[in-house]
């Protein structure tokens, strides 16, 4: 003979709520599910909770669908019970749906940023020809600056250049020897022709 005990148990949420508790006892334990102090569920019947409880030797299995999913903080309380003992444990909701809350939240969250996103390329994309644009009037303006820098800089050369330009050297005149000799003779007949005797007269 032992006493029923608690073996497992475990909850899930898909499109409704179920949860389900495995007990071992001998004789096999009674399973019963409670919630706010009432019974819940009765095998075969369509409204309320769906409960199902099936038997193997000494074990008890249940499952209890809920297709309302209870308020926030709710318990739920699994019980199991033979002749010789009663173990029970109790279930809080907060958990299931909480986290249905986070994963309902995490899901927007990730629609929003894609959405976000999307938006922010489409945003992107019909201002790339304005910053193209922009981009373009910038060059050209650096530019104009660089060719007028590099014009000033070619004035200033060229003016420089024309200061330090050597000045032309005079001509000078070369003659030979004969000429020399020639030039000589013509002055010695002037000087003798000037200074001729007055008594010849």
């Amino acid at each position: 003979m032992k006493p029923a005990r608690l073996v497992s148990s475990s909850c899930s949420l898909e499109k409704v709520l179920q949860c389900s508790c495995s007990f071992h006892g001998v004789p096999v334990p009674y399973v019963r599910w409670w919630m706010k102090g009432d019974i819940l569920g009765i095998d075969g019947m369509d409204d309320g909770p769906q409960l199902t409880s099936t038997h193997m030797g000494p074990w008890a299995n249940s499952t209890i669908s809920l297709a309302e999913i209870p308020e926030m903080g709710t318990s739920l309380l699994c019980e199991g019970k033979n002749s010789h003992g009663v173990h029970s444990m109790t279930i809080t909701l907060m958990s299931i749906k909480s986290s249905f809350i986070t994963q309902t939240f995490i899901n927007g969250f990730f629609q929003g940023l894609a959405y976000g996103s999307i938006a922010t390329a489409l945003l992107f994309l019909c201002l790339i020809p304005f910053i193209v644009k922009h981009i373009r009037r910038k060059l050209a303006k650096k530019i104009v600056a660089i060719k007028a820098e590099r014009n000033t800089k070619d004035r200033e050369c060229q003016g420089s250049n024309a200061d330090l330009k050597p000045e032309e050297p005079e001509e000078s005149t070369v003659m030979t020897s004969s000429e020399s000799q020639r030039l000589d003779l013509e002055m010695y007949i002037w000087e003798h022709q000037t200074l001729e005797p007055s008594y010849l007269y």
